[in-house]
């Protein structure tokens, strides 16, 4: 069985235009906003974390996925009554994160596109929680069922938005 490599120089690279680049994440932060209000069961979406991993894995670069963490997070921490800075810092450690997978797998297929929306569903919860609850002292309370459940509920939906924002992608 032969193995391939894939060299760095081997692996698209994409980038966004301007319009795409702000106005996404800030539909996303709206309706993450407004959309629970109307419709409890949207809590369990997080509209945000799933635009920070898209365009972390899109364009492979740590630095513009932990940028595009921080910015998103800090967006979504402005509309919250919570200290600014968490959703950031959770944020911030996930595009740092998917970014970082992004040059290392094909995030192109479905399967891998749900195990790692899930699987950094669970992280960034993990960090929000570390630090609400240690850091600020937030009376939160960890609930493994709802956690894991929301974790598959974001990958489908994951899934299905980057189908979607696949057409946006242009070429670096």
């Amino acid at each position: 069985m032969a193995v391939s490599y894939t060299s760095r120089e081997q692996i698209e690279v994409y980038r966004f235009s301007w319009p795409v680049a702000i106005l996404i994440p800030l539909l996303a932060i709206f309706l993450q906003a407004f959309l629970p209000l109307r419709f409890s069961f949207f809590s369990i979406f997080d509209l945000p974390l799933l635009i920070v991993i898209f365009f972390a894995m899109a364009r492979r670069s740590q630095v513009a996925g932990l940028m595009t963490g921080a910015v998103i997070g800090l967006l979504q921490d402005s509309l919250t009554h919570h200290p600014l800075g968490v959703y950031g810092i959770a944020k911030t450690v996930v595009g740092y994160g998917a970014s970082s997978l992004g040059v290392k797998l094909d995030v192109e297929s479905v399967g891998t596109r749900l195990l790692v929306t899930s699987g950094f569903y669970v992280v960034h919860q993990i960090i929000y929680f570390t630090i609400a609850r240690l850091l600020v002292g937030l009376d939160l309370h960890w609930v493994w069922s709802r956690e894991l459940i929301a974790a598959v509920a974001n990958a489908v939906v994951g899934v299905l938005l980057f189908t979607l924002m696949d057409r946006l992608k242009e070429r670096a």
